[in-house]
C-alpha cells in the first residue's frame, strides 16, 4: 500500500524551494549568519595591527577565505528558496546588495585590488541590517532622504553664499582674516552654523559695529535653527515611509505563505483520501486507525 503525500502538480522546483526556504528562514540560520558577519567584522580589525597580521597572515587569509565561502553558501541557499518564483528574489532590495556584495568578491578586479577587496568587506558589516529590522528601517529612511537632503544642501548653499558676500563686502577690511576673501568667508560662516566660535565673532564685531548683531543673528537664525530643523523634518518624513514600506513588505511576505499553507492543507487531503481508498470496502477509517493501535 502506498500513500502519496505530495501536492499534484508540485514539482522539484517547488520542493527543493520549500525545503531552502525553511532552512533559510530558521532561526539558528539566521544567528549563524549573524555570526559570521561579526566574524567577518572582527576580521578586518584584527588586520589594522601591523604586527599581528604579519605574524597571523596566512590564519587570517584562511578565514577570510571561510567566511566568503560561508557567504556564498548563504546567498545560493536564499536564491534556492527561491526557485519556484524567482522573480521575488530580485524584487527585494536586500537580496540585490546580498548578491552584490558576495558575488563581486569573485571578480578579478576586486579580487586582485587590496583597497577594493577591504572596503567590499566592509561593506559585508552593513548586511546585520537583514537581521536588524530597526536598523534595516534606519538604512532606508536614510537613502529615501537623500532627495530632499539634496534641496537642503542645495538652500543652504544658496544662504551660505549669499551671507558670505555680504560679509566679505563689510568685514573684508576691518576682519581679513575671516572675511578676507570668498573662501575664508565661506568657512567662517561654515564653522559658525554649527555655534562654534559664536561668541568670539559677534565680540570682534561689535568693535567694528553694533549692526554686526543684525548680521550674525540673522545667519544664525537661518542657518543652525531654521534649515537644521527643516533637515530633521525631511528624515522624520522618510522614517515613516520607510516604516510603511517594511510593513507592505511584511503583508507581502504573509500573502506568499498562504497559498504554501494551501498545499499542505491539499496535500493532507489527498493523504487521507488515498489512505480511505486503499482500505476495504465498508471499514471505516477510525476502526482502521484503532485496529493498528
Amino acid at each position: 500500500m502506498s500513500v502519496h503525500t505530495g501536492v499534484p502538480g508540485r514539482t522539484g522546483r517547488q520542493a527543493l524551494a520549500g525545503r531552502c526556504r525553511e532552512l533559510t528562514e530558521a532561526r539558528w540560520f539566521a544567528l549563524a549568519v549573524m555570526a559570521l558577519i561579526l566574524a567577518n567584522a572582527l576580521l578586518l580589525g584584527l588586520e589594522t595591527y601591523s604586527g599581528l597580521a604579519a605574524e597571523w597572515r596566512h590564519a587570517l587569509r584562511l578565514a577570510e577565505h571561510l567566511c566568503l565561502a560561508g557567504f556564498s553558501v548563504e546567498i545560493l541557499l536564499r536564491l534556492a528558496a527561491h526557485a519556484d518564483r524567482p522573480r521575488d528574489f530580485f524584487r527585494d532590495p536586500w537580496n540585490l546588495f546580498d548578491l552584490a556584495v558576495v558575488a563581486c568578491a569573485f571578480l578579478p578586479v576586486v579580487s586582485e585590488n587590496t583597497t577594493l577587496l577591504r572596503l567590499l568587506r566592509l561593506a559585508r558589516v552593513l548586511r546585520t541590517a537583514r537581521f536588524l529590522p530597526q536598523l534595516r528601517v534606519l538604512l532606508v529612511a536614510v537613502a529615501r532622504s537623500l532627495p530632499g537632503t539634496l534641496s537642503f544642501l542645495l538652500v543652504g548653499a544658496l544662504l551660505l553664499y549669499v551671507y558670505a558676500m555680504v560679509g566679505w563686502v563689510f568685514f573684508h577690511e576691518f576682519d581679513p582674516a575671516h572675511f578676507g576673501s570668498l573662501g575664508r568667508a565661506l568657512l567662517t560662516l561654515l564653522l559658525l552654523m554649527t555655534l562654534d566660535g559664536l561668541g568670539d565673532a559677534v565680540h570682534d564685531g561689535l568693535a567694528f559695529s553694533r549692526w554686526t548683531l543684525l548680521y550674525f543673528g540673522a545667519y544664525v537664525l537661518m542657518a543652525s535653527f531654521v534649515l537644521v530643523n527643516v533637515l530633521i523634518g525631511v528624515v522624520i518624513n522618510s522614517l515613516e515611509e520607510a516604516k510603511e514600506l517594511e510593513q507592505e513588505a511584511e503583508r507581502e511576505q504573509a500573502g506568499h505563505d498562504v497559498p504554501v499553507l494551501r498545499q499542505r492543507i491539499a496535500a493532507a487531503r489527498e493523504a487521507l483520501d488515498d489512505l480511505e481508498r486503499s482500505l476495504p470496502a465498508g471499514v471505516p477509517v477510525q476502526a482502521a486507525d484503532r485496529g493498528s493501535g
